[in-house]
């Protein structure tokens, strides 16, 4: 099968790739969330490398993303990194809620915890509490992100859950976890947590290749060999033709 030569690339770091109001997609049909703890070990050492300045920046891989408009982003290979690494802004931003519930810097660190939504997660609406992502997942686990983790619930439900979505909660706290013990001793832990989420934004970088077409991004997509658990033939084919169904 000829690949596509009408995409566009360009690498992109965590920051620049959720600025100016870009909005991303996992599609209806993309496989649930996958990722666990052999992933995240993975990616935890990698941040590592970059928080305690080993490598001045840390390549993730490919991102193929579809298009008509180049604000709105359909997720064709990547989703399970996104999705990891908004957890782990999510898991900085309940350490960060906490800090004000218990009082320490509570002005600055709602600053902080507003900032940080604003920047990688969206907006908050204050009265309903509803949320405008720009990350939202696919029909199997995009209530549980959007109702609970996103909105940093206090009680985070395990029954009635599927496996994969059980699997977020669990990479959330676990890489909660990790940032407790990275800032473990700091004076000012809330903005030991913001500088930390700072570092890691502008310290991951990937290589995005954007498609506006569906075909060719799924052609694009079988050609690499992206980081993470890949998708079957027959997972690629599956998919594609569930896009276009639901088109």
């Amino acid at each position: 099968m000829p690949i596509a030569t009408n995409f566009d690339t360009d690498n992109r770091t965590y920051r620049q790739l959720l600025s100016n109001g870009l909005t991303y997609q996992i599609p209806t049909f993309q496989r649930d969330y996958s990722w666990g703890e052999e992933e995240w070990e993975d990616l935890w050492r990698d941040i590592l490398d970059v928080l305690d300045k080993k490598e001045p920046a840390r390549y993730m891989g490919y991102l193929v993303l579809q298009t008509t408009d180049n604000r709105s982003f359909a997720v064709i290979d990547g989703q399970q990194r996104l999705t990891t690494l908004s957890l782990l802004v999510l898991a900085g931003m309940s350490l960060l809620k906490e800090q004000i519930q218990q009082n320490h810097n509570a002005a600055y660190n709602q600053k902080r915890l507003d900032q940080l939504r604003a920047s990688y997660i969206g907006s908050l609406n204050p009265v309903t509490l509803q949320s405008y992502n720009k990350l939202s997942l696919n029909r199997n686990n995009d209530r549980y992100y959007r109702d609970y983790l996103v909105t940093l619930s206090d009680s985070l439900p395990q029954r009635g859950f599927s496996a994969s979505t059980l699997m977020m909660r669990k990479g959330f706290l676990w890489f909660k976890q990790k940032l407790q013990e990275r800032i473990g001793g700091s004076i000012d832990p809330g903005m030991a947590l913001a500088e930390v989420i700072e570092q890691i934004s502008d310290g991951l970088f990937f290589t995005v290749i954007t498609v506006s077409d569906e075909l060719n991004a799924y052609r694009v997509f079988e050609t690499l060999n992206a980081r993470g658990a890949r998708l079957s033939a027959t997972d690629l084919l599956k998919n594609y033709l569930f896009a276009v169904l639901a088109c």
